[in-house]
């Protein structure tokens, strides 16, 4: 990880609701950092209540080197079509990681955010992707490649960072432990503002919370005992 200089190094953080890239924001806050968190909308079913809810953590941590969440249009519409993402029935806990795939989802945070940080004076783009991640544009070559065309195309180096590549899920929560992780948001089905709690993203979250001994303040729609977390 690039470390800050003797002035405020600001970067960006490619932000959804989710503990990740919450946990990253504050982590790199808590290095000396000027995070810039950037979240963009797709035009999917969850992003309402995701956004709020991201808004909700930056305001209950209210870090100064933190500055407000920046929101950009990406629409999708038009290329998902009838894709789970934004209609029909949506993975559950019993399916697969591979069934929550968003394809082309990290070209379009990437470019997207490339362009807007061009244009507002930040070189760095952090993204909170994880180890064990299986999909193709999550791995090093991806980034690496999609970093060098994004920087000769803006004729502006951008750097894509990825702290967390080598951390599970419960070492990143682990980082975050002492956050008021109840505002992070993971449910890609929500239900009146709150998790599902049925769906393959609530399933992942409440087993990660468990195993950490994290007391799990989420509201999900449906209750569920620890035993079956």
């Amino acid at each position: 990880m690039i470390k800050p200089q003797n002035s405020l190094q600001v970067v960006a953080v490619l932000m959804s609701g989710g503990s990740d890239s919450a946990i990253l924001a504050v982590d790199l806050a808590r290095q000396g950092f000027g995070v810039q968190p950037v979240y963009i909308k797709f035009g999917l079913r969850w992003e309402d209540v995701e956004l709020a809810h991201a808004r909700q953590f930056l305001a209950a941590v209210n870090l100064p080197l933190i500055k407000p969440l920046v929101t950009l249009d990406q629409p999708m519409s038009d290329v998902y079509g009838d894709h789970w993402s934004r209609m029909g029935e949506v993975p559950d806990a019993n399916t697969e990681d591979q069934a929550v795939y968003l394809p082309g989802r990290n070209c379009m945070l990437i470019s997207k955010a490339s362009v807007w940080c061009a244009l507002n004076g930040i070189h760095v783009i952090h993204t909170g992707v994880l180890a064990g991640n299986p999909f193709a544009d999550a791995t090093s070559e991806f980034f690496e490649l999609l970093a060098n065309a994004v920087s000769v195309g803006l004729d502006w180096p951008i750097l894509i960072q990825r702290p967390y590549s080598k951390l599970d899920k419960k070492q990143v929560l682990e980082i975050g432990r002492d956050l008021p992780l109840e505002f992070t948001f993971s449910c890609i089905n929500p239900v009146k503002g709150h998790h599902c709690g049925d769906c393959n993203k609530c399933a992942e979250r409440r087993k990660a919370f468990f195993s950490m001994g994290i007391c799990d303040k989420t509201v999900y729609d449906k209750s569920f005992s620890e035993t079956t977390a």
